[in-house]
């Protein structure tokens, strides 16, 4: 499963120690938990994340690292073809339904 998790830093300060914090320990991601890719707000309030894990509880371990400097939202996510699929198959089975009645 795919997930957004947007970071919310607490201070700027909070956010120059979380550099620091990464530059000296790395992301320390519980195994199972993937980082695919990242984007920053230009001005470093929030970041932008791309993860997988198909083990959400993963996420409580890795907050934990991290939650005296960033305030977490973890979003469940599915790609825009993936969605298009899944409402193209609703709207099937709907009219299939429909024309049986």
């Amino acid at each position: 499963m795919l997930f957004i998790v947007i970071e919310h830093f607490k201070s700027p300060e909070a956010c120059a120690e979380g550099y620091q914090r990464f530059a000296e320990r790395g992301r320390m991601l519980p195994d199972g938990l993937k980082y695919i890719n990242s984007w920053v707000e230009q001005n470093f309030n929030r970041c932008f994340q791309l993860m997988e894990t198909d083990q959400p509880v993963l996420f409580d371990q890795w907050i934990e690292c991290w939650s005296d400097l960033v305030d977490f939202e973890v979003i469940p996510v599915t790609s825009s073809s993936a969605a298009a699929a899944a409402q193209n198959a609703r709207i099937q089975s709907a009219t299939d339904e429909y024309r049986s009645d």
